[in-house]
């Protein structure tokens, strides 16, 4: 059974974000709203919250995952970023958008991608996300809150109270969030290159439309 945080989205309230923190540091994994759909969490360095993600979602060992990061200062930590690079990442963060790069030595090898050694990063345009990011200090493990079998992300996590319950450990319930996930941009080459149409706006990054 997880224990549900009921939080306001806009004025979140520092005391429960707290006590989140200190869940997540315990081993917790989370369900949290964002500024595309909810998603999961769990920290950087838990590799055993890391595996329950990957469960609950039906990931292989190819799957990658995503680094929600507070700001780009904290990107240049865990990914490997050129002059382009940062300048587009710029102009789109914070945002829906999650822009795959080259892992550094410093994020570890278990959550980049196997073959790859990539790692999607995202910084989210949320109130109740950013301010969880700043109380815990440090990037979320994170994927799209959506079941095994299902067509949409969760968007309302109380419509889904009972499979929540069975799969994490805390929700932090702050209202209704979208149906669409993020748009995903590969910058690993000498162009982004679409890997998924989500929300945030291919135009802007002179994708089409």
């Amino acid at each position: 059974m997880a224990d549900w945080f009921e939080i306001h989205p806009d004025n979140p309230q520092k005391r429960t974000l707290a006590q989140v923190a200190v869940r997540l540091r315990q081993g917790a994994v989370i369900a949290y709203p964002t500024d595309s759909c909810y998603a999961l969490g769990c920290q950087l360095d838990d590799k055993e919250a890391a595996e329950r993600l990957r469960k609950i979602r039906q990931f292989d060992r190819h799957h990658q995952f995503t680094l929600v990061c507070r700001d780009l200062s904290e990107i240049s930590t865990y990914a490997k970023v050129d002059n382009w690079q940062f300048r587009l990442l710029k102009q789109h963060t914070p945002g829906p958008y999650t822009f795959v790069l080259d892992a550094t030595k410093e994020l570890p090898r278990r959550v980049a991608h196997e073959k790859r050694k990539t790692i999607g990063i995202r910084v989210p345009e949320h109130v109740v996300a950013q301010a969880l990011l700043e109380t815990l200090g440090e990037p979320l493990i994170s994927c799209t809150l959506i079941f095994p079998g299902e067509t949409d992300p969760v968007a309302e996590p109380e419509e889904w109270r009972a499979a929540l319950d069975a799969a994490v450990d805390v929700v932090i319930d702050g209202g209704h969030c979208g149906l669409e996930p993020t748009t995903v941009v590969d910058l690993t080459g000498t162009a982004p290159e679409l890997v998924r149409a989500g929300k945030g706006a291919l135009d802007r990054l002179g994708l089409g439309n």
